[in-house]
């Protein structure tokens, strides 16, 4: 089962077990956290929030804080130069539960476990594609026709029109 959070403006793609980084949270290592802006949630079937769903909650537990990488803006004009850095803090997150409304733990590891039986898929019986063969050669013979008497066509004209020019001249 996966979700999708929104958690500082920002969506991401969960599943138990994963480990993410957010925008710093005022929680201390440790704690756990609990996130209820849950937009989608997915697994046998498809969840979707109205924005958010209802009674969905994700639970995380915090493994630290940290600062990411700097990022370095450049600004230049004439005789203007200016380089700053900017380093984001954040949380990491490992991912507990994901539970959805009136769901029970026993429903959610069942959900959890993947199926190893793979169901047969009955094949559609085949239509004999001789028939549309068939019918695609008349249209082809039909629209070789007509060019070949456009080109009949043209021919004389041309002819017609260098006559013309060695009469005039």
């Amino acid at each position: 089962m996966y979700a999708v959070i929104e958690n500082g403006s920002k969506q991401y793609r969960v599943a138990e077990g994963d480990v993410i980084e957010v925008e710093k949270l005022s929680a201390e290592v440790g704690d756990k956290v609990q996130i209820d802006r849950v937009l989608m949630m997915g697994g046998k079937t498809v969840t979707v929030g109205t924005p958010v769903i209802e009674g969905a909650q994700v639970t995380a537990v915090v493994e630290g804080h940290g600062r990411g990488d700097k990022v370095i803006v450049y600004k230049h004009k004439k005789n203007y130069h200016k380089k700053q850095g900017h380093r984001q803090d954040f949380t990491r997150l490992r991912i507990d539960k994901i539970t959805a409304k009136g769901q029970t733990k026993a429903e959610a590891k069942e959900e959890a476990k993947p199926k190893s039986e793979a169901k047969p898929k009955a094949k559609a019986e085949a239509k004999p594609k001789t028939e549309t063969k068939a019918k695609a050669k008349p249209k082809a013979e039909a629209e070789a026709k007509p060019k070949t008497e456009t080109k009949a066509k043209a021919k004389p004209k041309a002819k017609a029109k260098a006559e013309e020019s060695t009469d005039g001249a």
